[in-house]
């Protein structure tokens, strides 16, 4: 009985994961993302799978892939706050001049204000 018990809450969680397909959100810029249907999975493969997505989205259009911004949810892992990554991207021509080595520079948590 317990074993049909967790095996249930397995299957229950595994459909929770959420992936997106690659959405467009602006001129030649898109966004995926992917998180995972716990908080004991780690990011990396999140990450690993949402580049990769991206990556083969610019090819299959003979473009260059071009990172624009990255997000990933923060620890603590629990209660729906699960490991999440959501890149920002570009699909350039080859010679376009908007492509550089990528500055993944990470956001600040939070942002202090002093107005005087």
């Amino acid at each position: 009985m317990m074993k049909l018990i967790y095996f249930s809450l397995a299957i229950l969680l595994a459909g929770c994961a959420s992936n997106s397909d690659v959405v467009p959100i602006g001129k030649d810029t898109f966004m995926v993302s992917r998180q995972a249907a716990t908080g004991f999975s780690g990011s990396g493969t999140l990450k690993a799978d949402a580049f990769k997505e991206a990556n083969e989205y610019c090819l299959s259009q003979k473009k260059t892939f071009q990172v624009v911004n990255t997000n990933e949810a923060q620890p603590p892992f629990v209660f729906g706050n699960f490991p999440k990554i959501e890149i920002q991207f570009m699909c350039l021509d080859p010679n376009d001049s908007e492509i550089t080595r990528p500055k993944l520079i990470k956001e600040p948590n939070s942002v202090i204000q002093i107005h005087k």
